[in-house]
């Protein structure tokens, strides 16, 4: 039985990690968040310290190996601009790492973790699950199978519907998220470089604080992509159905499946990294490289290669007079 320690225990995604390690066999000895909303840990572990001073949680980290006990790992579920800061206190632990997308938010900060990481002699993951998916899996395998030269045509789009309270948190704000792009779509894009290879060209038709737009040449695929978390850029057919959130891959205009089978692919990613597996600094990088740059892109005049939606008008700041 492993000891596992969890920062970020109110946020969103913390649940699943909490879950993962629960049906893994292991135990939560504490957890830290600055929001006490924390009843979740009770479904799990209920005898797990709790701390939303993150001054004592260190401190409890402390005594807890200077009296003979070792954690074993660190699971980062905290705000992406945290993710830097809150990986180093779990080198600084002797612990391995299991970080949330993004790994980092800046490219220079990889580079100063390897460091860090050889010398803590522990090892940093990043969850990167839908490379787990059983559909994305069965993907690569076709796409590898295919004559090497063959270009695939692909429309990427993901909407989900977040409302005022979006903007008022870290997530809408660019410094700390990283943006549309990085926030919502930093997974699709690992995806799609995992399968068809590393990127040649990148353009940008659209930036704003709810939605980003562009075009990506990779080795094997010219991909449209657009992201949204504005519910009124949902299909006519899905806000008549009542859902608020829509996920389209097409390859060579037809639709790839896979809504579905989410549900354990975080117990799956714990499973692989405690089988001696899992995901690696070096394998966030090329994600963390390109939802950089497109961030810090200028957007493109020419839109040749725009995906339909880019050109859907244009919304206001919620908090904008």
């Amino acid at each position: 039985m492993k000891n596992f320690v969890l920062i970020g225990a109110a946020g969103y995604v913390a649940p699943r990690h909490m879950e993962a390690i629960k049906k893994t066999g292991n135990q939560l000895i504490a957890a830290f968040d600055p929001n006490d909303s924390v009843g979740i840990i009770d479904r799990y572990f209920p005898d797990a310290a709790f701390f939303t001073e993150f001054e004592r949680f260190d401190r409890h980290i402390e005594k807890f190996r200077q009296t003979g006990g070792k954690i074993d790992y660190v699971s980062v579920c905290s705000p992406n601009y945290l993710h830097d800061a809150h990986i180093r206190f779990g080198l600084r632990h002797k612990a391995d790492v299991i970080c949330e997308k993004p790994l980092v938010l800046n490219p220079w900060n990889l580079d100063a973790l390897a460091k860090s990481q050889i010398e803590s002699g522990t090892k940093i993951y990043n969850i990167l699950q839908l490379r787990l998916h059983p559909a994305v899996i069965a993907l690569k395998k076709m796409v590898e199978s295919q004559s090497a030269d063959k270009i695939w045509d692909i429309d990427l789009t993901y909407i989900t519907s977040r409302g005022k309270w979006y903007y008022a948190s870290w997530k809408g704000d660019s410094s700390k998220s990283g943006g549309i792009a990085t926030n919502i779509g930093i997974h699709f894009f690992d995806m799609l470089m995992w399968i068809f290879g590393d990127v040649k060209e990148s353009e940008i038709h659209l930036k704003s604080h709810d939605r980003a737009a562009g075009f990506l040449s990779l080795e094997k695929a010219k991909v449209k992509w657009f992201l949204s978390i504005n519910g009124a850029t949902l299909p006519k057919e899905i806000k008549e159905s009542g859902k608020t959130t829509y996920r389209s891959l097409t390859i060579a205009s037809e639709e790839f499946e896979f809504s579905g089978g989410f549900t354990d692919l975080h117990y799956l990613s714990y499973k692989k990294i405690l089988e001696g597996g899992g995901f690696h600094l070096n394998e966030a990088e090329k994600a963390i490289n390109l939802v950089y740059d497109i961030r810090n892109a200028t957007v493109e005049g020419d839109r040749k290669n725009a995906h339909p939606l880019a050109s859907l008008p244009l919304s206001k700041h919620p908090f904008e007079r």
